[in-house]
C-alpha cells in the first residue's frame, strides 16, 4: 500500500473539479465474503450458496457493507490526501451485487470543492466514487463529502496549519 508522504500528498489547493483518481484492484475472496457476513451481516444470501441461489440475488453475494469496506481500502490507496481520507457524509447505493471472484477497482471524480469560511486550513471536497467489477459494472456508487486540509505552511522551521 502506498502511504502518503509530504512529497506525494495532495491537499485542498492541489485539487480541481473533474480530477479523477483510479485505484488498483482487489479480488473478492469467497471465504472473506462468508467471514465478513458471519461477523457483521449474517444473512443466508451472504453465507450459504444453496440459500443464496434461491434468493433475490440468485447466488452468493457479498454484504454491501463488505463492498463498502473493500471500497474504503481502495480509496485510501488511491487518494493520497495529506491528512487521510476523512468522511463528512455520504450517499451510498449498491446497484448490483458484489460476487466472490469479482475483481474490484475504484474510480473517483472530484465534483465540487468548497473552502471553509470559518476554518481556513480546510475545505469540503465532494466526490463521486464508483466501485466497478472486472466487467466495468458498478457494484457501489457513493457521493461523498470529504474533509481535505490545505498544505501546511512551514515558516522558520515550524509547521503551521
Amino acid at each position: 500500500m502506498a502511504v502518503p508522504t509530504p512529497e506525494r500528498s495532495l491537499y485542498l489547493e492541489d485539487l480541481a473539479v473533474g480530477d479523477r483518481f483510479e485505484s488498483g484492484t482487489l479480488v473478492v475472496d469467497v471465504d472473506e465474503v462468508k467471514s465478513f457476513a458471519a461477523r457483521f451481516d449474517p444473512q443466508p444470501f451472504h453465507l450459504d450458496e444453496a440459500a443464496a441461489r434461491d434468493s433475490v440475488f440468485g447466488g452468493l453475494a457479498a454484504s454491501g457493507w463488505h463492498t463498502a469496506a473493500l471500497t474504503m481500502r481502495l480509496l485510501v490507496e488511491s487518494l493520497p490526501f495529506g491528512n487521510g481520507v476523512i468522511g463528512a457524509g455520504t450517499e451510498l447505493a449498491w446497484p448490483r451485487p458484489t460476487r466472490p471472484g469479482d475483481i474490484l477497482r475504484v474510480s473517483t471524480t472530484v465534483q465540487e470543492i468548497t473552502p471553509s469560511r470559518s476554518k481556513p486550513d480546510r475545505g469540503i471536497v465532494s466526490c463521486l466514487t464508483e466501485t466497478l467489477n472486472q466487467r466495468g459494472e458498478c457494484v457501489q456508487r457513493t457521493t461523498a463529502r470529504l474533509l481535505v486540509f490545505r498544505r501546511p505552511v512551514v515558516t522558520d522551521g515550524h509547521t503551521e496549519p
